[in-house]
């Protein structure tokens, strides 16, 4: 069984861009990255989804670089 992980990240968007627009644009990008890189998961796993279909998002303040650079 797959350990389960969290990923913080800071990232900035344009204002053009909704927030689920890019969550499922990097959900997607990085499962089907690890799904290439470790092809075996394949077999050991079939066709169930790499990653929840849940996320988190908060705006930030001055101090947030600092707290997510020391996660």
């Amino acid at each position: 069984m797959l350990s389960r992980s969290y990923i913080h990240m800071l990232i900035g968007i344009q204002p053009k861009y909704s927030v689920s627009e890019i969550v499922v644009y990097l959900k997607g990008k990085s499962s089907l990255s690890i799904w290439d890189r470790h092809t075996n998961l394949k077999y050991k796993y079939g066709n169930r989804r790499f990653c929840c279909r849940r996320y988190y998002v908060d705006t930030v303040g001055k101090n947030t670089k600092k707290y997510v650079n020391n996660q």
